[in-house]
């Protein structure tokens, strides 16, 4: 399940979304996520799905690939639906036993819940797949560089937030080396209960904890040594520069949002 996460992973390319500023890319995702939130129908969520698809086509991405990153929340999904099948007790009885019911309008708020989550994976998923650590670094630095003024360490958190991204799949591919490692010595992880497998895992934890403070220690040496010292006073080899294929896309995401606020306007639902 582990080598399944693409969060934090970034396939090079040369398609239009690839080209596209990272600031851009940035602030469409957070108004996507926004606007996934502001669809109040199954219908919204169609038209926001295609629009994924869509930007997953022209980015040059598998729709496999991306759709098998769904699978590490797949216990979080369900979960989600199972919860709120019983937290919504109003409306048509579809089937009851006891004090547990299961209505119409429950079951469509979990199916609904189960999508959002779905849609917001997809959505964060498609600008780490296509921005590079170095740009999404300097994207995030651009967009907070008004607050540095006001003495917040802008380019710091840009540096954090882009290397906690950056190591996600160096950690993941550590985890299933040692994995494998403690099989090939007789360890078993698959066996027995939920309990039973959770403290299988344990003897995991410590070599990773490891790894990971000994590739975060290299890491500062390896800034140290290149006289690395914070954002002030750096020049970039290649400043952004917003272009018109910016301007396209933001009209795009404006279509998309018109026509989800038109759907909730129309109440077109399912269920």
């Amino acid at each position: 399940m582990l080598k399944n996460i693409s969060i934090g992973q970034y396939f090079p390319g040369d398609s239009p979304i690839h080209k596209l500023d990272p600031r851009t890319k940035i602030l469409l995702t957070v108004a996507l996520l926004v606007c996934i939130f502001v669809c109040k129908g199954f219908a919204g969520f169609g038209a926001i799905l295609l629009f994924i698809l869509l930007c997953v086509w022209i980015a040059g991405l598998k729709i496999k690939f991306v759709l098998r990153g769904l699978k590490p929340i797949a216990i979080i999904v369900i979960f989600t639906f199972i919860l709120n099948i019983f937290l919504q007790n109003s409306g048509e009885v579809l089937w009851k036993w006891w004090i547990i019911k299961i209505t119409r309008e429950g079951l469509r708020t979990a199916l609904f819940m189960a999508v959002r989550l779905i849609m917001l994976v997809m959505g964060t998923q498609l600008l780490t797949l296509t921005t590079s650590p170095i740009a999404l670094t300097d994207g995030l630095e651009s967009l907070f560089k008004p607050l540095s003024k006001l003495g917040f360490p802008a380019h710091e958190l840009a540096m954090m937030m882009s290397i906690a991204l950056r190591f996600i799949p160096t950690l993941i591919e550590e985890t299933n080396k040692i994995s494998q490692a403690q099989k090939a010595r007789g360890a078993d992880f698959e066996s027995g209960n939920l309990i039973r497998r959770a403290k299988a895992m344990l003897p995991l934890l410590v070599p990773l904890f490891v790894s990971a403070f000994r590739r975060a220690d290299e890491l500062a040496m390896a800034m140290e040594a290149r006289c690395y010292r914070g954002g002030k006073g750096r020049t970039k080899m290649k400043p952004l520069r917003f272009a018109w294929r910016d301007l396209y896309a933001a009209f795009a995401y404006i279509a998309l949002l018109a026509a989800v606020i038109a759907l909730n306007k129309l109440g077109v639902l399912v269920l």
